[in-house]
């Protein structure tokens, strides 16, 4: 599971074996995690994170949302 980015107690990761879904990003933090689309960027799912943190993570989603993308598809073009 390759981490692309970590900021604060935020990690951005994706799994090796998720491919075929649309561009996505994964984001754990020591409460829970959520996952993110990238194109456009929208909340796929949360397992335990407030809605204040929730937005939090889709601000530097959008701020960060073209690295989280190349980072997606150089890892899944191979």
């Amino acid at each position: 599971m390759p981490t692309v980015l970590r900021i604060g107690s935020f990690r951005f990761h994706f799994y090796s074996d998720e491919g075929k879904e649309p561009p996505h990003i994964h984001v754990a933090t020591p409460d829970g995690e959520c996952k993110f689309w990238l194109d456009p960027v929208q909340l796929s799912r949360n397992r335990g994170l407030s809605p204040k943190v929730i937005r939090q993570i889709e601000k530097l989603i959008f701020l960060h949302q073209k690295v989280l993308q190349k980072e997606y598809n150089g890892f899944h073009s191979n």
